[in-house]
Order: C-alpha cells, then structure tokens, then sequence
C-alpha cells in the first residue's frame, strides 16, 4: 500500500529560542512529523543539534514521528545514541560510511525506520543494492537551508520510485515548497521536508497546511 503523503518540517529552520513553541505550532496544524537536521562540521561544514535536541523534542511529543537525518561522517558511531535520545527513524547518508549494508541493520537493530540518503550527484543504483525503510533524495547539495530546488531532481525522484516500488517511504528535501510540492509529489515523494518555506513564514502552521494542500498530503 501505498504511504500516506506527509509534510516533514524541518526545525533546522526554526528560531531555536523559541523552538518548542513552534514546533508545537506545527503539530497543531496538522503535522505529525518533525525532521531533525544533524550536522557534524566534517560530512557538511555546518554543525548543528545532537541527541540532546531529539530528547528534549521526544519528551514533549510523545506521538510525533522524528525523523532524524544524519548528515555527519561515520554515522554508525551515533546511531545509538540518536536511538536512545528517542527517534523514530535515522537516515543516514550513503556517501557517509564504507557500510551501507551494515548501518542500515544497525538502525533497525535498535528500533528505529531505517533510511538511506543520497546528494544530488549519487547515483541511484545504491538503493537496488540494499533494502531501506525510507529512501531521501537530497534536491539541493546538503548544508545550509534556504537554497533553490534543482530542477533535474524530479527525474531523478521519477526514477528512484520505480528502484524502490510503490509501498516504499520517498523523502524530499531541500527547496521544498508550495510551489516544487507539487510536483515532487506528481515525481513521486511522500514524505516533503520543509524548513525555511515553513519556519521562515510569518505563520509556520498556515505555511505548512498550504504546502500540504499542494501535495495532498493527510
């Protein structure tokens, strides 16, 4: 069966003074998944949250999906940790680890949905290796929040459904709003990570129930 289409707002955008404040703006406008940006200064210049975030996030929404995507170097070292801090699901990069394979039982090992991400020059034929719970499609080069969707990744996302199958998990991120929502639905996402299209709005909650309007999304 096919998954239900979902808006992933990522809190890599939002005021971190502020944060669980709007966090919980979004879940009360319809979002049941919150995407955890992780960066570790090496994978991605940038440096950004740890476990600590994901535990504090877990211990106020108890029901919301948290869906942590490592962007870091050796992501294996962390899964457990990340894990224990209380995620739903990991997703780690391909490029990231000599053991794609290996990290992916890892992360189920420990009772999370495991995933696999790819940058926008990977080929796609990792997935048609190994099996994943969830595949993430980077539509601009990950590190920063705010860049341009890249055209070329709706082809891309065409062909990484039919890799995957019908029933699979696929992730969008990056440059995902109410205008490339739509399309990237039509290509074949079901899950949209939105950051600063949301969390950069006057109204996170407003911006996110349009961006799931134009994907259909529950």
């Amino acid at each position: 069966m096919p998954p239900t289409r979902r808006i992933a707002p990522s809190i890599l955008s939002a005021d971190f003074a502020r944060l669980g404040e709007q966090v919980q703006e979004v879940v009360d406008a319809g979002a049941s998944v919150i995407h955890v940006d992780v960066m570790d200064g090496r994978f991605v210049p940038p440096i950004t949250m740890g476990p600590l975030v994901v535990e504090a996030l877990r211990g106020r929404f108890a029901d919301v999906d948290l869906d942590v995507h490592l962007m870091i170097a050796d992501p294996e070292r962390q899964v457990e940790a990340f894990a224990s801090a209380g995620a739903s699901g990991i997703t780690f990069h391909a490029e990231a680890t000599a053991h794609v394979h290996r990290t992916l039982d890892l992360v189920r090992e420990h009772g999370c949905r495991a995933g696999l991400a790819v940058n926008p020059a990977t080929p796609l034929t990792v997935f048609e290796e190994v099996e994943v719970d969830l595949a993430l499609l980077m539509t601009v080069n990950p590190g920063w929040g705010g860049q341009r969707f890249i055209p070329a990744s709706l082809g891309r996302l065409e062909r990484l459904r039919a890799i995957v199958g019908p029933d699979k998990e696929v992730e969008v991120d990056g440059g995902v709003d109410a205008q490339t929502a739509g399309p990237c639905a039509d290509a074949g996402a079901s899950l949209f990570v939105a950051g600063s299209a949301v969390f950069g709005a006057g109204s996170p909650g407003d911006a996110l129930r349009t961006i799931a309007a134009a994907t259909g999304a529950g």
